[in-house]
């Protein structure tokens, strides 16, 4: 069976009722179960902003480079993305309410593994367990909303767990900061285990198992392997290859491999009777560009967003509850804005949302470019609300366009390949621009070093140098004088920010593409229904 039958197959069956009648003992009750779930998904959406606070105290206390840092987020989301669609269809196979609680103690237990962690190669490690356990936890909990609300309910606690989600989200980097500045850095994932305790309790004493009626008999284990395998091949070579050279064999290869391996994905998808993905979905061009899309928005958003914090703490000198404070625009904005993004795509549609959020987010990386050491604190704040502002049309409007978009039945595979697109995106992002970063860095240096006549560096001192620059960190060694000291400090920021500006911009023309494909977009045939299961 082809995944083209797959799909016409799942098309043609009928749908399946969402769920029971409230339950009236604690036991499957629908707003306990959400406020249960809600918890444990409140640990996944705080890392995904928390972290990035983290991030420079991580490089300083355990001597990371760059790349170190980079896979400090990059392990976590690949891990995510590859695992989504996997972690739906084991919870759909062996229940929702048994893969929640494994993910909640596993996403638990890697985030105190991380805390006693003494190097950057264990933390990375672990940081990949969190993402697969916190991808258990992602569809299961919204597995077993759909199955225990009834349907005239089930958006509005769909739209309360997404508030939760955002909540989370924007107050990450505060908390983060809090944490990093008078605890330590490792109190951030330490803070995970006692709320998982708390979410397994709450999790075993009210969530009820539901099993899907047409459970998956069998695992596309090639497919899981080759994509895996396909994306971890990718975005190591786009991470080394600023170290490594874009023309040295070592990257053309791994390039050259994650192109054969996902066209044998592609190839395995069409033979196996229960695909990974079944690419007769792509078949929808609304669909296809939702998750362009997606991937585009992500590149952006988080590929930008990991050299902020480098530039406002070590550039712009602020404290992390500082830097906090001044992200807080850009994802407060987002809260804000979704409520009227929602509006906005039920009355208009999602194609002019998409598109206008989308040019947004481009003027708004535009402007990020242009930051500089003297750069105020409203400037700041205009380009992250305005960023913020972008981003909301779009995180709300891509349940409608690939869920909507997606035969009934496949809801539930259309809503972890939004979300996969979404950490994909985010990896990429991170990896190009972190290579765009260092490029520019290790291109301008050497005549900025020059042009302020300092001492001239070895070889191998301007690679320590560069490094160093690449974080915003000036290399100023101990008893170097103060003139000569505020000459590198000069250098290494100029030097930051010209390669901060060029990812930047890459990023807004990023943006402007991502509008350009928001153009193909349109309401999907099942949105409505589709609404419940992907709007996360």
């Amino acid at each position: 069976m082809t995944s083209q039958t797959t799909v016409e197959k799942a098309s043609k069956q009928p749908r399946d009722p969402l769920g029971p009648a409230p339950a009236k003992g604690l036991r499957g009750h629908p707003w306990l179960t959400l406020f249960s779930v809600a918890i444990g998904v409140m640990m996944v959406a705080l890392d995904g902003t928390i972290v990035a606070i983290a991030n420079p105290a991580i490089q300083k206390d355990l001597g990371a480079s760059l790349a170190d840092v980079q896979w400090i987020t990059n392990g976590y989301m690949l891990a995510l993305a590859v695992s989504l669609i996997t972690a739906g269809k084991l919870g759909d196979r062996f229940g929702h309410r048994q893969t929640f609680l494994i993910g909640v103690v596993g996403f638990a237990a890697a985030s105190g593994a991380i805390g006693f962690s003494g190097s950057v190669v264990l933390v990375i490690t672990f940081r990949v367990l969190q993402g697969l356990f916190g991808a258990l936890l992602m569809p299961a909990a919204l597995g077993l909303l759909r199955a225990t609300f009834p349907a005239e309910k089930l958006n509005m606690a769909i739209g309360i767990w997404g508030m939760v989600i955002g909540a989370s989200t924007a107050g990450g980097p505060i908390l983060g900061g809090v944490l990093v500045e008078h605890v330590s850095w490792q109190s951030v994932f330490f803070i995970n285990v006692p709320v998982g305790v708390i979410a397994l309790v709450m999790g075993a004493l009210i969530l009820k198992d539901h099993r899907a009626e047409n459970a998956p008999r069998s695992f596309d284990i090639a497919g899981i392997v080759l994509l895996s395998t396909a994306m971890f091949c990718l975005i190591w070579a786009l991470i080394k290859g600023a170290e490594w050279g874009w023309g040295e064999a070592r990257t053309v290869g791994f390039l050259v491999a994650a192109v054969v391996l996902f066209a044998g994905f592609a190839l395995v998808q069409q033979r196996v009777r229960e695909p990974l993905i079944p690419l007769a979905m792509f078949r929808s061009v609304p669909l296809s560009a939702g998750v362009v899309l997606m991937v585009l928005m992500a590149f952006a958003f988080m590929g930008g967003l990991f050299f902020v914090t480098f530039y406002l703490q070590n550039v712009h000198g602020l404290s992390p509850v500082d830097s906090g404070l001044h992200l807080l625009p850009l994802t407060g904005m987002m809260i804000v804005a979704s409520p009227l993004a929602g509006f906005m795509i039920t009355k208009f549609g999602p194609r002019v949302p998409l598109v206008g959020g989308m040019v947004c987010t481009a003027i708004a990386c535009f402007g990020m470019s242009q930051l500089s050491i003297g750069t105020g604190t409203l400037t700041m704040s205009i380009w992250f609300g305005l960023l913020g502002l972008g981003l909301a049309p779009v995180m709300v409007g891509a349940t409608e366009v690939i869920v909507g978009n997606a035969p009934m039945e496949l809801s539930g595979v259309a809503g972890g390949l939004q979300q996969a697109a979404m950490q994909v995106g985010g990896s990429l992002g991170t990896a190009v621009l972190g290579a765009i970063m260092a490029a520019r860095v290790d291109s301008v240096l050497p005549g900025n070093w020059t042009e302020a006549k300092l001492p001239p560096l070895s070889a191998e001192q301007l690679d320590k140098a560069s490094s160093a620059i690449k974080v915003g960190i000036p290399p100023v060694a101990e008893g170097t004088p103060p003139d000569v000291a505020g000459k590198i400090v000069g250098v290494a920021h100029d030097s930051f920010l010209s390669g901060m500006s060029t990812a930047f911009m890459v990023a807004g023309i990023v943006a402007v593409i991502a509008a350009l494909v928001a153009t193909l977009t349109k309401r999907g045939e099942n949105a409505e229904a589709g609404a419940g299961a992907g709007h996360i």
